[in-house]
């Protein structure tokens, strides 16, 4: 995306391929996520803009991600089928090119083998990786993600942050990230953007100069991160 997003903090996507990723941290998540899309709307009240126009409703290239993916997947369709349908909404005409656009979705998050599968056969970390899918079948050039690895084991949420990390680079997709954990916002962050724990406005907006790709052990080792984290850390504790 060329254009700039405009939201309580604004997003503007970097001009090379690594995508931005302002992450709230801290409360409100929820509320932080509805105004981003414009699901909720606040009266009287302009909350974003995105290509230089008004946001009066869901952006038609966003999609969401939610935490809670047993109730975001339709457990009587298969996986493929459950991607197939993110493909139909996300405008995509033939039949033909719904399931190539979905196959190609699988793919990327690694579920190519599970696509005969139905949801409740698969892990927690599979099932999100399926709704994650789902939204990549519909083309999206932004996608926000609300708490999306906080149901799921460590390992599984390390897995995922790299998989994510490396399908919105390969896409360029603008990505936001909802979530309540530091070490998360600084890993998969070029920027951090903390609430105030009742939602009352910024506390803090923070870069986070860390290079890609990110390494799952020498980036969280490294001493940026640690500084990173520290100031979020100290930052949260004081609001």
């Amino acid at each position: 995306m060329s254009a700039e997003t405009e939201l309580p903090v604004p997003v503007k996507p970097a001009a090379n391929p690594v995508p931005v990723w302002p992450v709230w941290s801290a409360a409100a998540d929820t509320p932080s996520s509805r105004s981003f899309s414009a699901s909720h709307r606040v009266p009287g009240r302009q909350i974003s803009r995105c290509q230089g126009a008004a946001v009066t409703g869901p952006p038609a290239r966003l999609r969401c991600v939610f935490q809670d993916y047993g109730e975001s997947l339709f457990p009587w369709m298969s996986v493929l089928r459950n991607t197939e349908f993110g493909a139909r909404h996300g405008g995509l005409g033939s039949r033909s090119e719904r399931r190539r656009q979905a196959l190609e979705a699988l793919d990327l998050v690694g579920l190519s083998d599970a696509r005969d599968r139905y949801p409740w056969e698969l892990s927690g970390g599979m099932q999100q990786r399926a709704s994650i899918a789902r939204a990549l079948a519909s083309r999206p050039r932004i996608l926000l993600l609300d708490e999306p690895f906080g149901a799921v084991d460590a390992l599984s949420r390390t897995q995922l942050q790299d998989m994510l990390l490396e399908v919105s680079a390969r896409l360029e997709l603008t990505t936001v990230v909802v979530t309540h954990d530091l070490d998360e916002a600084v890993y998969l962050a070029d920027r951090v953007v903390v609430v105030h724990h009742q939602g009352h406005g910024i506390a803090e907006d923070v870069e986070v100069p860390l290079p890609r790709p990110r390494h799952p052990i020498d980036t969280r080792e490294s001493e940026t991160f640690l500084r990173v984290r520290r100031r979020l850390l100290e930052t949260v504790l004081s609001t």
